[in-house]
């Protein structure tokens, strides 16, 4: 092997030197110009078109937005951060250039909404004159799914000059300068009222609607523009709009849960999933403590469900002769409602059980209450769980667990009296996030649904944008 040459070795050293010292100030003269420049300068913004800038503008993105939240007593870690427009709640008329969600609402006719609750429209006349009298919604549990109704109104509302509420979500005339197209179809309502064929008709009423809805909307330029992936729909009730949602899939639906539809049709990732509208009484000036609740565990509804809810039947043989614990079977017949609120305003824990389907609407009512919700549903979806920690308010049992002898009882006998303080106190602080009201207050459940959906407009535009990639480019 030949000998290495000093001369030549000390020669390959002074190169390395040089060219690692020149290295170094090169990555650092660019490091200088980098931090002067602020941020690179070849995207030519003039390029986009002015409505384009303003549906992007950073204090429209509901990622960037103002934020208030509620905070964790013990870990200082919000509750739930309030993702609605900046400064929104200071100003009395609805701006749609401030607000956080811009909708184009379609004029259906009333046969598609108002006048499912027996409004009765005069001549011309698609909406009711709001400022003389709001058409009622039908009451008792038809009021949970109920949700279509109250965001309507709001809707209807939102550039009033003499509104006095929040404006997370304003109507605007023009469809290319929304966020979203919704769709007023009082589907809830129509299921519940007219879903059953009436002889001689061969078809019910809510499927004759449906039908038109679909064709209705697969004829407008603003469904073929997006292909409905901008629309939103609401089809609270499991069972409303079972014949068109297999045809409007690419909507956003806002839903009670996904226990009726496959995951192609809704899903987590496109969908909503909005809070029923507690029928209980809400529990105001509550001063209750641990000890004025004599009830340890409650729970009143139906026992025997198909489907997942076989669950109720198994828990109710484990704990109908518990010492402390309510669980018996009750409806909203009668007094069955008041029954229920004074039950649930006495209690310390409420049993939310899967049913027909993995939700229902005991969790709202346990919140109004102030009862600290035990959940026994694998399979349940949660309003607003992407800003709000449940568990914070809430326990959550497995289903297996909850059948074992024994476990669930003495689980819940095992949670301290600060313990059960701390999350009452916590269910107080967000029931407002779950009131349904007309006219709408700031972050009660209506602006809360609307800043969910303002959530999903940037995957909404991102899918509308790729599919775009070489429309302009087809060789004839």
């Amino acid at each position: 092997m030949a000998e290495r040459s000093p001369h030549s070795s000390g020669l390959r050293r002074s190169l390395f030197y040089l060219f690692t010292t020149i290295t170094i100030l090169f990555i650092t003269s660019w490091f200088f110009i980098l931090r002067s420049t602020g941020r690179p300068h070849f995207i030519d913004h003039k390029i986009f078109p002015s409505s384009n800038i303003d549906s992007m503008s950073e204090n429209r993105n509901p990622q960037s937005l103002h934020q208030h939240d509620v905070r964790d007593s013990d870990s200082n870690t919000p509750l739930f951060q309030d993702v609605s427009g900046p400064e929104e709640h200071e100003f009395s008329t609805c701006d749609p250039g401030r607000a956080a969600l811009r909708v184009f609402m379609y004029d259906l006719p009333p046969e598609f909404h108002f006048g499912l609750l027996d409004w009765k429209a005069g001549k011309g006349e698609v909406w009711p004159d709001l400022s003389k009298r709001v058409p009622d919604y039908p009451g008792g549990l038809n009021l949970q799914h109920s949700i279509e109704y109250w965001l309507t109104l709001d809707l209807l509302t939102s550039r009033n000059s003499d509104r006095t509420g929040p404006c997370t979500a304003v109507r605007v005339d023009n469809s290319h300068e929304a966020d979203v197209v919704f769709v007023p179809f009082f589907s809830s309502v129509s299921y519940n009222r007219h879903s059953k064929v009436k002889p001689p008709e061969k078809t019910s009423k809510d499927k004759l609607l449906q039908d038109k809805l679909v064709k209705f909307l697969t004829n407008r330029k603003e469904w073929k523009k997006s292909g409905g992936h901008d629309h939103v729909i609401v089809a609270h009730h499991p069972n409303s709009m079972l014949d068109a949602r297999t045809k409007l899939w690419p909507c956003m639906f806002i839903l009670s849960d996904f226990g009726r539809y496959p995951p192609n049709i809704a899903n987590v990732e496109k969908d909503i999933i909005a809070p029923y509208k507690h029928v209980i009484k809400t529990y105001f000036n509550d001063t209750s403590t641990f000890d004025d609740r004599p009830t340890l565990l409650y729970f009143q509804g139906a026992i025997y469900r198909k489907d997942g809810g076989f669950i109720r039947q198994e828990l109710y043989y484990l704990l109908k002769d518990e010492k402390d614990v309510h669980f018996s079977f009750g409806s909203a017949r009668g007094n069955g409602i008041n029954k229920a609120s004074q039950g649930m305003h006495s209690s310390k824990f409420c049993l939310n059980i899967a049913g027909d389907t993995p939700s229902s609407n005991r969790l709202f009512d346990a919140i109004a209450s102030h009862c600290v919700p035990v959940i026994v549903s694998d399979e349940i979806e949660l309003p607003y769980e992407d800003v709000l920690d449940y568990s914070k308010f809430c326990i959550f049992v497995r289903a297996s667990d909850a059948l074992k002898k024994g476990y669930l009882v003495k689980l819940i006998r095992s949670i301290s009296r600060e313990q059960w303080t701390r999350m009452r106190e916590r269910l107080k602080e967000v029931e407002s996030y779950f009131e349904f009201r007309y006219p709408s207050k700031k972050n009660d459940a209506v602006q809360m649904i609307w800043q969910a959906v303002a959530r999903k407009v940037p995957a909404v535009r991102l899918k509308l944008h790729r599919t775009k990639r070489f429309s302009r480019y087809e060789v004839g």
